[in-house]
């Protein structure tokens, strides 16, 4: 029997230990979360420049090609001379002149049938994502679709306006909201849904990105969630287990 002036000596609690094939699966798994995106991010900023560089390099005069003088290729410099020709290009229609030659050609482009369709398309798609992406999906939002109850992440751009709004039946007022696709959000939909249907969240656009393209695996975190009960069992499992010191 125990005396009752002794006192209580719990037992010392070992550390489990992990086995050595777990530890080296967990270190492998651990470098290649870290370094699947940094070689994936190097190799298509590779390929990018690459294309860049067989396309802008030929139109160099071989006096002020580097590779005509050094024996090993140099990367990038492609690259280099086509960030400096937009930005003299700009700088040249900023002026008075530049802007009457830019009236010019494009006045000689609409004349042409199917160049002036292009022409005219492209030039919209650029100036909507330069100039107005500051102002391009400022929310992310969820709406029930396709039908109700399945619920999808939208990209809210803006307030509908024009014919839209006009011939929209009701007063509340109704957003421009693109629905992404997964993996790939660069393709969706274009929808115009009533406000009071559409939930704002409070994730950033690039949280709903990653969220989109991972197909829901990658998830941000939301200061407002709740721990679930498994959590908190585990929490209060974790602190009892931890080997208490007396005074």
């Amino acid at each position: 029997m125990n005396d009752p002036d002794t006192p209580h000596q719990e037992p010392h609690l070992h550390p489990t230990r992990v086995p050595l094939g777990r530890r080296i699966t967990n270190y492998f798994l651990t470098g290649l979360v870290i370094a699947g995106p940094i070689g994936i991010t190097l190799y298509i900023a590779g390929w990018i420049i690459r294309v860049i560089d067989d396309f802008v390099k030929p139109l160099i005069p071989p006096q002020y090609n580097p590779d005509t003088y050094l024996s090993i290729h140099v990367p990038g410099f492609g690259l280099l001379v086509a960030v400096l020709a937009i930005i003299l290009l700009g700088f040249l229609t900023a002026n008075l002149v530049g802007r009457s030659l830019l009236q010019l050609g494009e006045k000689f482009l609409s004349r042409l049938p199917m160049i002036s369709t292009l022409y005219g398309g492209l030039k919209q798609i650029f100036e909507t994502v330069v100039t107005q992406s500051s102002q391009s999906f400022k929310q992310v939002g969820l709406i029930e679709y396709p039908r109700k109850g399945i619920w999808a992440i939208v990209l809210i751009s803006t307030e509908a306006k024009g014919e839209v709004a006009a011939k929209v039946v009701g007063d509340e007022p109704v957003l421009s909201c693109f629905l992404p696709t997964t993996p790939n959000p660069t393709s969706g939909f274009l929808l115009f849904v009533p406000k009071s249907q559409i939930t704002i969240l409070d994730m950033s656009t690039e949280d709903a990105a990653k969220l989109i393209i991972s197909a829901g695996l990658v998830a941000p975190v939301y200061k407002g969630e709740k721990p679930s009960p498994q959590e908190l069992l585990a929490k209060v499992n974790e602190a009892e287990s931890q080997p208490k010191t007396r005074a």
